[in-house]
């Protein structure tokens, strides 16, 4: 590792530390030239698929916008920030864990309905109407009818 004050590379590591979470590692450096210390850290590099969207544009996944659909969809719902944040993570583990390297908008859509549909059928409502375009009464009616505790009794 190059030392940022004087540039040489010969340094040496005088502490390592794992985080509380495991994940990262700090390690403390010492520069055999000009002896000044640094700290560097170390995470494991993941790589998200890129996002396909409807016009066959390809972009990277965003969290941020992830969180944004969510969050728009259970404005003013009653759901627990951290039930969202766990909603993020398992979107995110799910396209992990599918290895591809990229993922259509309508792959996103369906998981995050998935998310949305036990968090809040309210929201689920919410982001299928937008989502699904719904083109008239009849297939909203069938939404509401698919999440209705009523309807899945029969």
């Amino acid at each position: 590792m190059k030392c940022p004050f004087c540039g040489a590379e010969d340094t040496a590591v005088a502490d390592t530390r794992l985080n509380d979470e495991g994940d990262t590692v700090r390690r403390r450096r010492k520069c055999n030239a000009c002896d000044k210390r640094f700290t560097t850290y170390e995470r494991a590099e993941i790589q998200l698929p890129q996002v396909v969207k409807k016009n066959g544009l390809r972009t990277e996944f965003s969290r941020a916008k992830l969180r944004a659909s969510l969050d728009l969809a259970l404005r003013k719902r009653p759901v627990p920030i951290e039930s969202v944040d766990a909603a993020v993570v398992d979107i995110e583990e799910i396209l992990l864990s599918a290895g591809e390297r990229e993922v259509s908008t309508q792959q996103l859509g369906e998981l995050v309905m998935r998310e949305l549909k036990k968090l809040d059928k309210v929201a689920y409502i919410r982001f299928a109407s937008v989502y699904r375009n719904f083109e008239d009464v009849d297939a909203f009616s069938r939404a509401i009818r698919e999440v209705s505790p009523s309807s899945r009794k029969k």
